[in-house]
């Protein structure tokens, strides 16, 4: 099997300190044949993100791991941008001469509060309100996939457990056929399976709606921010992706979404 990792973040994210090259050697190890970085990126000065990523270091840092690395491991340079509906003219300026390979789109903050602070204030309601944002993002931002689709439940978890999909169902099918017209993908991302609600970021049955309504462009990432989680739960996902009823897993090059047979 082809095993892809299309979500990881090193020292280039403001909040891990994974190596880039220690990620390469992880995967290799784990026997995966095509990574994706993809770091934080925000061009608001408010967002926690704002002022880390330097473009030049991150791509040259790519580029040596590809020369190290390219008999071994396909890596591909992506980015993964909060809020990416709002500002939009100055995230173009910002990316669009880097000719990324990838753009993974993501809510961390409402109206300029993280998440945890939302769900302090609204409470329940707060999974309402992120999903109405999620929908602003998917109807606007230039991306390629929404990045871990249910997130509010990993801060609501501990307090307010999870979600029930019908409560906000009306919502998640105007996200999910948005995306589908806008040729956007959705991941399956591991991260959420070493969490305590032990489910994978979104919910199977996001998966499955998803596939239901005719997604097709799905990716799979591990969201590791250590070397040591690079390819976490990515068998669970492969097998889950199938049982979803999905054939193919996405690459992308340039942009470009290129399906890769499950097998």
């Amino acid at each position: 099997m082809y095993l892809m990792d299309y979500h990881h973040h090193t020292n280039h994210s403001f909040d891990s300190k994974a190596i880039m090259e220690e990620v390469c050697m992880k995967a290799i190890e784990k026997q995966i044949k095509e990574i994706c970085f993809t770091e934080h990126f925000s061009v608001n000065h408010l967002a926690p993100t704002y002022g880390h990523m330097d473009f030049e270091k991150y791509l040259k840092d790519i580029n040596d791991c590809k020369d190290k690395f390219q008999d071994y491991l396909t890596i591909k340079a992506g980015i993964e941008l909060c809020e990416p509906h709002l500002l939009m003219e100055k995230y173009n300026e910002t990316l669009q001469p880097l000719n990324l390979d990838f753009i993974l789109g993501s809510i961390h903050n409402i109206n300029n509060q993280k998440l945890r602070l939302v769900l302090k204030e609204h409470e329940q309601h707060a999974y309402q309100l992120y999903f109405e944002e999620l929908y602003k993002m998917v109807c606007l931002a230039d991306i390629d996939v929404i990045a871990h689709l249910d997130l509010m439940k990993r801060y609501a978890f501990k307090e307010y457990g999870s979600y029930q999909i019908d409560d906000h169902l009306e919502i998640i099918e105007q996200i999910l056929k948005k995306a589908i017209d806008r040729n956007i993908g959705i991941e399956i991302n591991t991260s959420g399976l070493s969490w305590d609600f032990n489910t994978p970021l979104p919910s199977i049955e996001i998966i499955k709606l998803y596939r239901n309504l005719g997604g097709e462009i799905l990716t799979i990432g591990s969201d590791s921010h250590k070397a040591t989680s690079v390819g976490s739960y990515l068998d669970t996902a492969y097998e889950m992706a199938k049982e979803c009823g999905f054939n193919y897993i996405y690459s992308f090059e340039k942009r470009e979404a290129k399906p890769i047979k499950l097998v």
